[in-house]
């Protein structure tokens, strides 16, 4: 059977690189290895346009290559006779490779070296198998029915009707109907994307925030496009994406985003809803080639679907209204609090909870409760409170609270807070809260 460019997808993937051979006006041959190949249509490819000028020079005197490309699955090796068209600088097939480039170039610790100049378009006039010394690998098999698994996913999404649930159920829904093991939940807050869910890590990393542009996850979100890596081993891990200035997050109040050391594939999709990003979907394996084109194609719909019900869910929380009530003195032993207004960051007993909104929030619970016992609060009077300096409603109250809340039960700390009924909060208290503002003195 003779190959076609649309069977030789695992050969476009930059797991393997490819070979350029071109030939000088003298007949002298040149060789150059690609970073990056990529299948335009049926009989196009596009070349990063990082060449050597030898064989820039060589192509502008005879425009016919050889390109071989390998199956990063099985290892099968092809020779594609190809003809130069022309170079592309802008537009969709640009942005989207110039995307890829500056994904892995983040990955490598290169974003400022590595940038696409342009993509060079090639006819392909013949495709031939090339024989190999060694019999053929298995190829792994690659899950089946994705229209049904992503149609279960949704159905785990539109059921839920608390932001927690949301985030859970959709990871273990993943897992369950694609085997993706180990994920995570970030959302937008500002600037900055935070870790509210994961799943598969030895921590969870709930807190763990990534600024706009770093690394896979914040060059997703910055790009608004999924970003897929097929072969981390050129980088082990996705470093620059971690916020963390080291593993104390007392001393640096910062928390180590969750991560697989040995991770080979890596899948960040951004949530868009009504052109606002809300987070991203964040995927890892330890395997090679894990997450095919149409992986990426099922979770950007998944990621449509969740982002649609986030907005949902924190627009439902904020219409309910709640009576404030009283409830009498917590028996236990006293425990500190200390808050530190520059960035609203939270001790409790000397260990680092949480900084920002999240901070404020916690902070206004307690004064509340010890100026005259409350435990209750609604979703609206903290919308209404200024004093609390909310950001933008699309920034999502309910993650704040979520992260908040799950800060909380991680540490185990003596203060919590649930949620009884939609856009309620309860405050639970093991021991009396004795709150200190830095440079303000004890406010208890």
């Amino acid at each position: 059977m003779t190959p076609t460019l649309a069977g030789l997808d695992a050969c476009f993937e930059g797991v393997v690189p490819s070979i350029i051979a071109t030939l000088a006006p003298d007949g002298t041959p040149n060789i150059s290895y690609l970073s990056h190949v990529a299948r335009v249509d049926d009989r196009h490819v596009a070349l990063s346009n990082q060449f050597f000028s030898k064989t820039a020079a060589n192509l502008r005197a005879n425009p016919r290559a050889g390109l071989i490309v390998v199956d990063a699955l099985t290892g099968l090796q092809y020779r594609l006779d190809v003809v130069y068209l022309r170079t592309e600088t802008d537009g969709p097939l640009f942005e989207r490779m110039a995307a890829d480039l500056r994904a892995t170039s983040a990955q490598l610790r290169m974003a400022d070296v590595m940038r696409l100049r342009g993509v060079d378009i090639y006819r392909v006039d013949a495709i031939r198998a090339l024989r190999s010394p060694v019999s053929r690998a298995p190829v792994p098999t690659i899950a089946a029915d994705r229209l049904a698994a992503v149609a279960a996913v949704g159905a785990v999404i539109a059921s839920a009707t608390t932001l927690g649930a949301l985030l859970d159920g959709m990871l273990a829904s993943l897992a369950e109907q694609f085997g993706f093991q180990h994920a995570m939940v970030l959302l937008a807050q500002g600037d900055r994307l935070v870790t509210i869910a994961s799943t598969g890590y030895d921590r969870s990393g709930i807190g763990a925030e990534v600024t706009l542009g770093d690394g896979l996850i914040g060059m997703a979100a910055l790009e608004r496009r999924p970003l897929r890596i097929s072969d981390m081993s050129r980088a082990r891990r996705f470093a620059d994406a971690i916020a963390a200035a080291g593993p104390e997050e007392n001393d640096s109040r910062e928390i180590e985003l969750p991560g697989l050391d040995a991770a080979m594939s890596q899948l960040a999709v951004p949530m868009l809803s009504q052109g606002h990003l809300r987070g991203v979907l964040m995927l890892e394996s330890p395997a090679r080639m894990a997450f095919t084109p149409a992986d990426e194609t099922a979770m950007t719909i998944v990621a449509g679907h969740l982002s649609t019900a986030l907005a949902l869910i924190d627009s439902e929380a904020a219409e309910v209204v709640d009576t404030p009530e009283m409830t009498a003195g917590i028996a236990g032993p006293a425990f500190q609090v200390v808050h530190h207004p520059f960035d609203d960051s939270v001790f409790i007993g000397g260990d680092y909870i949480v900084k920002g909104v999240a901070g404020r929030l916690l902070v206004s619970f307690l004064r509340a409760h010890l100026a005259d016992g409350r435990q209750h609060f609604s979703n609206r009077e903290i919308r209404l409170d200024a004093s609390l300096r909310l950001p933008e409603f699309k920034d999502n109250l309910e993650t704040r609270l979520l992260l908040l809340q799950r800060r909380l039960d991680e540490k185990a700390a003596p203060v919590r807070i649930a949620r009884p009924a939609r856009g309620r909060i309860q405050l639970t208290l093991s021991g009396t809260p004795v709150l200190t503002s830095e440079g303000q003195g004890h406010l208890g």
